[in-house]
């Protein structure tokens, strides 16, 4: 008949064993551990130097961006970027008309050091009130800054992207999300062409 004992009775009657008889015990060694590199965050804080100056811009703004129709509205301005903070932070302004005047909005891009992330917050000259900021980062050229608003009383996902970046233009497109992220429709899009001094 063959008694079991527990495991760690069990390891005790053979350590004994061995040390009765004189016998080393095997030496074990340390658990090796995987060598995980230490990746150092991204200082973004120049991210958006492409943005500083002045530029021409067209914007496209679709009326009812979430019910799939192509209904929109064109302008044609200007936006003049200007630094603060030894860039890590910016102030845009934006002139342009369209079909129902002229129209005026102000952005203000902060860099929040800590988080590695840029947050961005907008007031239209009419209303004067500064909307929540979207936040985000550059990653790839790329950059995506993200918030949750409310859009014809639908709580909704925003997503501002700045994208094919080069030193004299680029392209911004602020999209609306009503299903968690899956699907993103154009709400606001704008190409900008830099003026040269």
């Amino acid at each position: 008949m063959t008694t079991k004992f527990p495991t760690k009775f069990g390891a005790c009657l053979v350590a004994a064993a061995l040390g009765a008889t004189g016998a080393a015990l095997p030496a074990r060694s340390a658990p090796e551990t995987a060598s995980v590199p230490i990746v150092a965050a991204h200082d973004g804080q120049h991210d958006f130097d492409f943005n500083l100056g002045v530029w021409k811009t067209h914007i496209r703004r679709v009326l009812d961006p979430l019910s799939g129709s192509a209904n929109s509205i064109e302008l044609n301005g200007t936006v003049t970027v200007s630094k603060v903070w030894d860039g890590r932070a910016q102030l845009e302004e934006i002139e342009a008309d369209g079909p129902k005047g002229h129209w005026e909005g102000l952005t203000l891009f902060l860099y929040n050091p800590t988080a590695h992330q840029w947050s961005q917050s907008f007031v239209n000259s009419k209303s004067g009130v500064l909307s929540s900021p979207l936040i985000g980062d550059f990653r790839n050229g790329r950059g995506e800054l993200f918030s949750q608003d409310s859009f014809n009383g639908r709580s909704i996902l925003v997503r501002a992207t700045w994208s094919e970046i080069t030193p004299d233009a680029h392209h911004f497109e602020e999209a609306y999300s009503d299903d968690g992220g899956r699907n993103w429709a154009p709400a606001f899009i704008a190409t900008l062409t830099r003026v040269k001094p």
